[in-house]
């Protein structure tokens, strides 16, 4: 591995067994990996790594707890973690946290495959580990032979199909892993629902404090940081909770603190924009009458 500011950088399938202690590969762009089989001393602490390539973790079992969100949830049932290329992640420094497999495949695998256009619509790849995909009994065993199915293409001899075998496999798994995160935001609602009434103060605190005035609107990047989320968590969740992005949720939070200013006080319409963090009134009324079919000034004036 070439370590530069403590960061373990793995370009390569081929790099990150050899690392691991394992044979080279079958295939130079996907392997499969038992952590059952690796070493803890392969891991030491406080190295970040960035791989190159994707990887998919699946724990069929964990002994513990593991934070998700603001709470810490069992984890006992498994389940699966997604990792893209280029993110930097820390080891964990519990022996526990090794448990499972991991399947590791390099974007070429899928390049000239429709799944190489799309694999980014799957968007728990960039979640953070922390929001890891909790399975249920039933889920863990189709996940389990969905693994074992890869695990046996990978051992039988590569030949003109292998490639595409494989490429439908992981297409599979990652479908049944959007159903799994859809089930897993509808029976966590209750666990989710912290988030509403969390974003809620948040903006409200946002534009009590007139943070507008010196940063602008609130921005999806500054939201999620604060509530400790991914941006496609979150986007995700509230998706699942309120039928809208996070973006769109903030834009309804904007028209709700425009109305109130429209309703209560004698502020102008630039006044009103610019106290909300718009560097252009035009902005802000084009904004305000996509979401409400009237300009700010017929809002005003219905009150009359």
């Amino acid at each position: 591995m070439q370590q530069q500011s403590n960061i373990n950088h793995i370009k390569s399938i081929s790099q990150l067994v050899r690392v691991l202690g394992f044979p080279a590969p079958l295939h130079p762009l996907i392997a499969l990996v038992d952590y059952n089989n690796v070493s803890i001393e392969m891991f030491p602490t406080g190295q970040k790594v960035s791989l190159d390539f994707y990887k998919i973790s699946f724990k069929p079992t964990f002994t513990g707890h593991i934070k998700y969100g603001q709470g810490y949830y069992d984890f006992e049932e498994g389940g699966l973690a997604f990792l893209k290329p280029k993110q930097i992640v820390s080891p964990p420094e519990d022996i526990e946290s090794y448990e499972g497999i991991a399947l590791y495949f390099h974007p070429d695998f899928i390049r000239n495959y429709p799944l190489g256009k799309t694999i980014n619509q799957y968007g728990f790849f960039s979640y953070d580990v922390s929001e890891a995909l909790f399975l249920s009994a039933k889920e863990k065993e189709i996940t389990a032979n969905l693994f074992t199915t890869i695990a046996n293409e990978l051992a039988n001899n590569i030949d003109s199909f292998s490639q595409d075998v494989l490429v439908s496999q992981i297409e599979l798994l990652l479908n049944y892993s959007n159903r799994f995160y859809n089930r897993q935001f509808i029976t966590r609602k209750a666990v989710n629902h912290y988030i509403i009434p969390s974003l809620d103060k948040l903006l409200d605190d946002y534009f009590e404090a007139e943070n507008s005035l010196r940063n602008g609107l609130p921005s999806v990047t500054y939201i999620s940081s604060e509530l400790s989320l991914s941006q496609r968590y979150l986007s995700d969740v509230l998706r699942s909770l309120t039928g809208l992005n996070t973006q769109q949720y903030i834009q309804n939070a904007v028209i709700e603190k425009a109305k109130e200013k429209l309703s209560t006080t004698n502020l102008s319409v630039s006044e009103i924009a610019y106290k909300l963090g718009f560097e252009h009134s035009q902005s802000f009324s084009k904004l305000f009458k996509t979401k409400t079919n009237v300009s700010p000034l017929e809002f005003r004036n219905s009150f009359n």
